[in-house]
């Protein structure tokens, strides 16, 4: 058995997918490791550190890929990329179907078997493999760094002699795992942190972190998580009452974090460009759906926008801003998950196609689109 782990090509992407302790249990597991040349530089893993842990340095991802039952990406194949699949490999990555369909349909056409990591189910045994948690966690945290890095104010409250400076007030809209994080890392920083979700039954974690909730609560909200736990998309009637308490809540922010994402659909707006003008000048918004259309309705991709005085963040990737860790927790997901099908006394690779994990990542195999929601049957 042999497993390919690519160095990434897209710009915005530090991470990689496999470290020096994956590649070592990869080798316990049976594995033979190849990793592609300068894969880990930018998570300040050396080639020398891989070659330590047992793996050997292939000059380019097709050498790499020579052989390979298994590849490791972090984000999916480029096109120029694609050509490098062999025929009947497993490419186990973020794949963006949402975002890419035609990638969906080459790998069909390539026969290659497509695990896509971000469609992992909301279930407590695949907690282990769930790639956008442990991505969003780090997300959440370098959102409130990068808020901090461009607001022109402190957090905490300071008394001096020469006077009190009062306390920041953070407001997290969104209480997934990012927004979670956020709230948790506004507060270490002493900030005075309110945060809003849709969901009911995020307000006691809210407010176990120490923060206040701020939402509409009626009927419609103690409906609005669906059964995997992600976010229901809102009636309109639910969505005007909803915006009109945050517009009113927002004019006394200083600092307000974004973080809402409906999978398979544009980012909702929740902060509209009337909304930032009734923002104090030096205000910072950091939007972390940004990829997605963003929560704001003046944030631009990898931008910083000032409007009217008020600072809007909108960078890209922001787990591969923190590419060691983002690195570290990634590939032990997919080490976790790569781990399920292998047969460990036979050293061989044996799928259950039957499995409910499998069945929720699987976008193609066997030369077909597999996935109901990507065109397959």
């Amino acid at each position: 058995m042999k497993i390919a782990v690519w160095k990434e090509t897209r710009g915005d992407e530090r991470r990689v997918a496999a470290t020096p302790d994956t590649v070592k249990k990869f080798i316990d597991l049976g594995f033979r490791v190849a990793v592609e040349a300068g894969a880990g530089l930018n998570s300040s893993i050396p080639d020398a550190a891989y070659l330590d842990a047992g793996a050997t340095i292939a000059k380019s991802a097709r050498d790499a890929a020579s052989g390979a039952d298994i590849i490791l990406k972090v984000s999916r194949p480029t096109a120029k990329e694609r050509p490098n699949l062999p025929k009947g490999v497993i490419l186990v990555a973020i794949l963006a179907p949402h975002a890419d369909a035609e990638s969906i349909k080459a790998y069909a056409r390539g026969g290659v078997t497509a695990f896509a990591m971000e469609l992992m189910p909301r279930i407590t045994r695949a907690q282990s493999m769930d790639v956008l948690s442990s991505q969003s966690n780090l997300a959440g945290y370098k959102a409130v760094l990068d808020a901090a890095g461009v607001y022109g104010r402190v957090f905490p409250m300071m008394m001096t002699a020469a006077g009190t400076l009062a306390p920041a007030k953070v407001m997290v809209m969104g209480v997934g795992v990012a927004g979670l994080q956020a709230i948790a890392t506004a507060r270490r920083l002493g900030a005075i942190v309110s945060a809003t979700d849709v969901r009911m039954a995020t307000k006691e974690q809210v407010e176990s972190l120490g923060a206040k909730f701020v939402m509409v609560e009626d009927d419609e909200a103690r409906e609005a998580e669906t059964a995997g736990g992600y976010a229901k998309e809102m009636s309109k009637a639910y969505q005007k009452k909803q915006a009109a308490l945050i517009g009113e809540t927002i004019q006394k922010q200083d600092i307000v974090i974004t973080t809402a994402l409906i999978p398979g659909r544009p980012a909702p707006v929740l902060i509209t460009k009337e909304m930032v003008k009734t923002m104090r000048p030096g205000s910072v918004i950091v939007d972390l759906a940004v990829e997605m259309g963003g929560n704001c309705e003046l944030s631009k991709p990898g931008e910083v926008v000032d409007a009217g005085g008020v600072k809007i963040v909108g960078y890209l990737n922001v787990p591969s801003r923190l590419a060691a860790d983002a690195s570290a927790l990634y590939a032990k997901n997919l080490l976790n998950f790569v781990t399920m099908l292998v047969d460990a006394e036979k050293k061989e690779i044996a799928i259950d196609w039957d499995d409910e994990i499998l069945k929720a990542i699987t976008l193609a195999r066997g030369g077909k689109i597999v996935h109901p929601n990507y065109g397959g049957k």
